[in-house]
């Protein structure tokens, strides 16, 4: 029940649902005489807002200072284990085996095989509850994938109980133990990410993948539309902001500046 409630408020607090429940707002106000003139601040206000984090300066801005935190990792230092964090997922056994990789998941498990194929005679290791009413797990989807890409399934291990990074923490410390590993996940969230391993007494070595915002040159165009990509750019700079904040409450034990001892 609060897993449930965590996520649904937390989804109300993403740009798109806030700010049109802010112009529903504007839009009631606008219709009562009285207040006019607060209706049309609102409205124009959340237009505003929803107009400059939907165009690419303004997103990546936002999401570059949560994703640079760690580099791509590129060190020799071996290790027996990496673990590849759940995202989001379904299963069609229809689709093409990646195509059941939603969004941020592809990208990490490309990345976990990347360094698995770096660290010879190592083991993957997928985390991931099964979502609502689907009767495969995502650490079992992605290990599915894994092995249409040639990973054996004698190299994996799927924990499927977990249902947010703090209980993948504390599963994974239930193999891994005192080990280091490399831990793959997106580059906004390893941060967060890294605190929760951290806090178990892990020694998690960061490997960001799925990196969104874009320092490279891009056409003026693309710079200067708003698109729904950059909004979502922008929710994912939110959204780990927002998780971050929430860690921190609930959380404290854990100082920032411990972060990345490991790497």
């Amino acid at each position: 029940m609060l897993f449930t409630l965590k996520k649904a408020i937390g989804g109300l607090l993403m740009p798109l649902p806030l700010l049109l429940l802010v112009m529903a707002v504007g839009l009631f106000l606008l219709w009562r005489s009285r207040w006019q003139k607060t209706g049309k601040i609102i409205l124009s206000s959340a237009w505003l807002i929803l107009l400059l984090i939907s165009l690419q300066p303004v997103a990546d801005s936002l999401l570059s200072p949560v994703e640079n935190r760690f580099a791509t990792w590129q060190e020799s230092r071996k290790v027996d284990y990496v673990v590849v964090l759940g995202g989001g997922y379904t299963w069609n056994p229809q689709w093409a085996p990646g195509s059941n990789m939603i969004g941020n998941s592809l990208p990490r498990l490309v990345e976990g095989i990347r360094l698995w194929h770096e660290n010879p005679g190592s083991t993957l290791i997928f985390t991931g509850a099964a979502a609502q009413n689907n009767p495969v797990s995502s650490a079992e989807v992605t290990a599915r994938v894994a092995q249409s890409l040639g990973v054996p399934r004698s190299a994996i291990i799927t924990l499927d109980k977990p249902r947010d990074t703090s209980q993948e923490a504390r599963e994974v410390a239930k193999v891994v133990g005192r080990r280091p590993f490399l831990l793959v996940t997106s580059a906004s969230h390893l941060p967060r990410a890294m605190l929760f391993f951290q806090q178990q007494g892990l020694d998690p070595l960061p490997a960001p993948a799925n990196q969104l915002a874009i320092a490279s040159p891009l056409n003026a165009w693309e710079k200067a539309i708003p698109s729904s990509l950059w909004l979502g750019h922008s929710e994912r700079a939110i959204y780990e902001t927002l998780g971050r904040l929430w860690q921190k409450i609930t959380s404290p034990s854990l100082k920032p500046g411990q972060q990345g001892a490991s790497g």
